[in-house]
């Protein structure tokens, strides 16, 4: 099986860019000091996705964003930020 993943190209005026697919659904929550992350076959594209394009070489290092359940991720999840190194 082969997936093909549009990543959108990087541009310093209009910032990161979000490729959702979909009927992405993503839950968070941390248990025990775990974080856990569910999400269905459409979250979990999307989450690649926004990993790949977060690791584009003209991202500076810093940069992150931001799902929590009034951005993006299903109802009572936890705040996820993720950070290029």
């Amino acid at each position: 099986m082969q997936i093909t993943i549009d990543i959108p190209k990087y541009d310093n005026k209009e910032g990161f860019k979000f490729n959702w697919e979909n009927d992405f659904e993503i839950k968070t929550r941390i248990e025990d000091g775990v974080i856990h992350i569910t999400a269905n076959k459409d979250g979990l594209l999307s989450l690649a996705n926004h990993l790949l394009n977060l690791s584009q070489e003209s991202i500076p290092s810093g940069y992150h964003f931001h799902l929590d359940q009034f951005n993006s991720l299903e109802e009572d999840s936890a705040e996820l930020i993720i950070e290029k190194k």
